[in-house]
């Protein structure tokens, strides 16, 4: 995997240690993740808060230089477990959502980075801003004060994933942000050719999910 992102980066004439891989561990047990960090990985997601409460805690306990990454939707009524546990929020998505996250950050005085995510495909099936509201989704997170890190996206399945990158890159762009949270385990090095900072990769890594 390590090889795969350097290579992708020189295509890209970036360099592989300004992209971060996130080890996405959803539905899997301590014993498959602590292998990956016997091999040196330090950053990982999860997409459910109740899950990560479940195995996180204790690992990030063993190991303090752990980062966890929620990259899965996020209710606001789970927002102050979040930012007691994470370390990075990539589905920031609705204006209910900021309100929510910006009273748990001053509640428990922890500044967690935040991604806004972009429904860049317009599917209704899933979570994220739309590209038009985006605008005004940033000005209400900047006015609150979060720690904007970037946008995030999960581009449409079955279909070329590089225009849904290359428009991320571009509103990122626009709007005065660097980081960019895209790419998966069938896609990420076509990500980081088009600026991903942030790849998430599970399967690649864990095997198949059950």
């Amino acid at each position: 995997m390590r090889e795969k992102i350097a290579a992708a980066a020189r295509i890209a004439r970036r360099k592989d240690s300004d992209i971060t891989l996130i080890a996405i561990s959803k539905t899997k047990p301590v014993e498959d993740i602590e292998p990956l960090i016997a091999q040196g990985q330090r950053v990982f997601g999860e997409n459910r808060v109740q899950e990560a409460q479940a195995k996180w805690p204790e690992l990030k306990a063993r190991y303090p230089d752990i980062e966890l990454h929620l990259v899965g939707q996020l209710q606001s009524n789970k927002a102050e477990d979040a930012v007691a546990l994470f370390d990075a929020i990539h589905s920031v998505d609705r204006p209910s959502l900021v309100t929510a996250l910006a009273k748990a950050m001053e509640k428990l005085d922890r500044r967690v980075p935040c991604f806004v995510q972009v429904n860049i495909g317009a599917e209704e099936q899933k979570g994220g801003c739309a590209v038009a509201d985006l605008p005004a989704l940033l000005a209400q997170i900047r006015e609150a004060g979060l720690p904007l890190a970037g946008l995030m996206c999960v581009p449409p399945a079955d279909i070329e994933a590089a225009p849904f990158f290359a428009l991320l890159a571009k509103l990122a762009a626009d709007n005065g942000l660097s980081g960019l949270s895209m790419g998966m385990s069938g896609d990420f090095e076509t990500a980081i050719t088009l600026g991903a900072t942030h790849i998430r990769v599970g399967s690649a890594l864990f095997g198949a999910r059950d």
